[in-house]
């Protein structure tokens, strides 16, 4: 899972970057590697690759903060 979603920030949200090199505990926002747009493309993709639905008030920092952080939520929703 970690994989993926790293996979999709490298190739959709960076333009194919695969030499960029993210860690699953990386903070994410505070790195710049994702903005606030980009936010909203990840958890789309979240939930249509894991068939779940990310409820409003999930959408929070603490679950998008780091690709741990999604695994997290996604394993706690299914």
């Amino acid at each position: 899972m970690q994989e993926q979603i790293i996979s999709f920030i490298k190739t959709d949200i960076h333009a194919g970057r695969s030499d960029l090199q993210i860690e699953a505990d990386e903070d994410l926002l505070s790195s710049g590697l994702l903005g606030s747009m980009d936010m909203v493309r990840v958890i789309e993709f979240i939930e249509r690759t894991f068939e779940i639905k990310v409820a409003p008030q999930e959408m929070t920092i603490d679950n998008f903060i780091t690709v741990e952080a999604m695994e997290s939520l996604v394993n706690a929703k299914k």
